[in-house]
Formats: structure tokens, C-alpha cells, sequence
């Protein structure tokens, strides 16, 4: 066990993550473009989102599985466009 503590994570206040704006329109079934980094974007599908819209389920396009995105990952879900 350390006998120092580097980062003092359990003194520091936990912030609430509030969804951006397009977050709280997404429903299950909408198509979706998701950016999970810089040079990685991919289609989906919701499959389900929780009452507050912080967390979204999206079925990736390609057979890249199913992915739970909280809104304070730094993922950006926008809706696809037709």
C-alpha cells in the first residue's frame, strides 16, 4: 500500500454531467452519428436511453457492437442526416 497519496480524488466535489441540448431529443431507434475520437466516426442506431438522457445505448454500424456513451465521455451523438 502507498504511503502517499498523489491525487486526492475522494476530497474533490463530484459534478453532475448535464447532456447537451441534442442529447435530450435522441429516442430509441434514431439513426445516429457517433464520434468517439478524433478520426473515429460510425452510425448507429439508439437502442435505449435513460430518463435523464445522460446515458444513450447505440448499436454501432459494421458489427461494432453494442456501446453504452454517458454524456460526460466526451462522445458527440448527433442525429444522422437524410
Amino acid at each position: 500500500m502507498a504511503k502517499y497519496r498523489v491525487n486526492k480524488t475522494d476530497d474533490q466535489p463530484l459534478h453532475p454531467a448535464e447532456p447537451d441540448r441534442h442529447w435530450r431529443q435522441l429516442r430509441q431507434g434514431d439513426r445516429v452519428s457517433v464520434r468517439l475520437a478524433p478520426g473515429f466516426e460510425t452510425g448507429g442506431l439508439v437502442d435505449a436511453v435513460t430518463a435523464d438522457h445522460s446515458v444513450v445505448w447505440v448499436d454501432l454500424d459494421g458489427g461494432r457492437g453494442r456501446t453504452l456513451l454517458h454524456c460526460g465521455d466526451g462522445v458527440e451523438i448527433r442525429p444522422h442526416d437524410s
